[in-house]
């Protein structure tokens, strides 16, 4: 009798057996086809409408005029940061619900928001750091040591770490650091005043200098989850089917924890907490492929910055002039598809 391969998805998984693979390839088109047009209305929309030729000509054939100038300047680096944000945040999503074996997990349960909001609010209050330029790094630092409290916590006593625990010493640790984060910017306006675009979370003002911060994280980050992603089909079906199949689920929980926290240490840092991305994404892919995470984490390559440039979009044109912040619209959009997931649908582990 031989043994199925390590990460290998049985059948008896999927009623029916997964969807075709034809369909999984056309879908994953279909969203690569919908990103071109979100990226290329991400250029011409704003609260300078651009006509959308000019915004091509201003990218392939630039020649300093105001208009295209707005579009190199601002609106393109805006757009190739939401690409990078939005990747991150869909494939960090479902790593952590893989990882979590929780449907409703995501990046923000490990503490990664509440640490980074820590990072850069402690370093404008004592250090007078300013510009998204010089919070990179410190949002990262904070994310990377909030997520290090929750595992020494998590893993803390006699019985074994588990999804459940690492759950709640998150809440925890987010709610440690949630008070101190609010106990600075309500005694300290200059900081309040530094740090408030930042903690709704927003892509504009974003440019090349904080593109080059976080572009090798998100990189080696999203490389390192389509590695990963086999073993996690195995880990998705519980730890004793995935030992019995040969994999180390120690190891495999530790590597994906590590590669949630590069993405979304990143992400966080380059844009701000935003939340649903990294919730939403893999079950709209799911709902496609069906529980392969090899498939599942590359829709979510496309179908994360799909939703953040949409959502980027919405803030501009429903507020014009003006714009709201991405972080606003997609919580906004979030609140309704948490009750629909709760209320419709069977939430078992996944």
């Amino acid at each position: 009798m031989t043994r199925a391969p390590a990460g290998a998805v049985p059948r008896a998984r999927v009623r029916g057996g997964p969807p075709p693979g034809r369909r999984r390839a056309a879908g994953l088109a279909g969203a690569g086809c919908a990103l071109v047009l979100v990226c290329f209305a991400s250029l011409w929309v704003g609260s300078v409408p651009i006509a959308p030729g000019t915004a091509f000509d201003a990218v392939f054939a630039f020649d300093g005029s105001e208009e295209h100038v707005i579009v190199r300047d601002m609106r393109l680096p805006r757009t190739v940061v939401g690409l990078g944000v939005g990747a991150a945040l869909g494939v960090a999503g479902g790593l952590m619900q893989a990882i979590a074996r929780n449907p409703l997990a995501e990046p923000g349960i490990l503490g990664i928001n509440a640490g980074a909001a820590f990072g850069i609010v402690s370093a404008v209050y004592l250090l007078g750091v300013v510009g998204p330029a010089g919070y990179v790094w410190f949002a990262f630092a904070g994310a990377a040591a909030a997520v290090v409290v929750v595992y020494l916590l998590g893993t803390a006593g006699r019985s074994a770490s588990s999804p459940v625990k690492l759950a709640l010493a998150g809440v925890v640790v987010t709610m440690l650091l949630d008070a101190w984060t609010t106990l600075v910017l309500v005694f300290n306006q200059r900081t309040l005043d530094e740090v408030r675009f930042w903690l709704a979370g927003s892509l504009a003002g974003r440019d090349g200098v904080v593109l080059t911060h976080v572009a090798p994280l998100l990189l080696a980050g999203l490389v390192a989850a389509l590695l990963v992603a086999r073993q996690l089909n195995a880990l998705s079906l519980g730890e004793q089917v995935a030992s019995a199949l040969g994999q180390r689920t120690a190891r495999v929980r530790t590597m994906g924890g590590v590669v949630v926290v590069v993405l979304a240490g990143a992400a966080v840092a380059a844009a701000g907490p935003i939340g649903f991305v990294g919730l939403a994404v893999p079950h709209i892919a799911r709902a496609v492929t069906g529980p392969d995470y090899r498939w599942i984490l590359a829709y979510g390559l496309l179908l994360g910055p799909l939703l953040l440039l949409g959502a980027d979009i919405v803030g501009r044109v429903v507020a014009r002039p003006s714009e709201i912040q991405v972080g606003i619209v997609t919580a906004l959009a979030g609140a309704p598809f948490l009750i629909y997931l709760v209320r419709r649908r069977r939430l078992a582990s996944v």
